[in-house]
């Protein structure tokens, strides 16, 4: 199946953050806490909460990274390369979920604390992009292509995965690091080659 060239994807730089699973959230935050939602982030299903934990990951420690909602099954925290220089620690480069094998990591929360063998990762960079307009621009769940990113800083990303899910709305998630090499303080945008 050949895709359109050129197709233009708007861009959003994602800072650290967390996903928590429920029973995460209920340790570190007391039994009778609520995610609260302070942003609605662009894909639909996901929201920014006013909740934020201190993470340890080796000899560092990364205070007030924002919880993101809603719950999932499996925590996962996502941190850039940046983050771990100086840790100790090599978080691997990965899809959001791909957990296994992935680094250790302590949470710390108001009421708690989770010590975790594995869940902190550095998110490979991705497109969201919903099922029907995939189908559409001949993009398949999984398939690696380049984005080029024109301005005073351009330059070519390589091996983006394209992530399909009906409820995705067409974007370039990137890591502050990645944002920082081509300009993007938060949004801008991109086109598929």
């Amino acid at each position: 199946m050949f895709f359109k060239k050129n197709i233009v994807v708007p861009i959003e730089v994602s800072a650290r953050h967390c996903h928590l699973s429920e029973k995460d959230f209920r340790k570190l935050f007391g039994f009778d806490a609520k995610l609260e939602k302070i942003k609605q982030l662009s894909q639909p299903s996901d929201f920014a909460c006013n909740q934020t934990v201190d993470i340890e990951i080796g000899s560092k420690k990364i205070e007030k990274v924002r919880v993101v909602g809603p719950l999932r099954e499996c925590t996962q925290i996502e941190i850039s390369m940046t983050d771990a220089v100086g840790s100790g620690v090599k978080p691997p480069l990965r899809i959001s979920g791909d957990l296994a094998g992935s680094e250790k990591v302590v949470l710390i929360g108001p009421v708690g604390k989770v010590e975790l063998n594995e869940g902190l990762i550095i998110a490979k960079r991705h497109i969201h992009c919903a099922t029907d307009e995939a189908k559409k621009l001949g993009l398949k769940h999984g398939q690696i292509v380049s984005v080029q990113i024109d301005g005073e800083r351009s330059l070519t990303l390589h091996c983006v995965e394209i992530r399909v899910k009906d409820n995705y709305k067409l974007t370039l998630h990137l890591d502050t690091d990645e944002g920082n090499s081509c300009g993007i303080n938060k949004i801008g945008q991109g086109k598929i080659l």
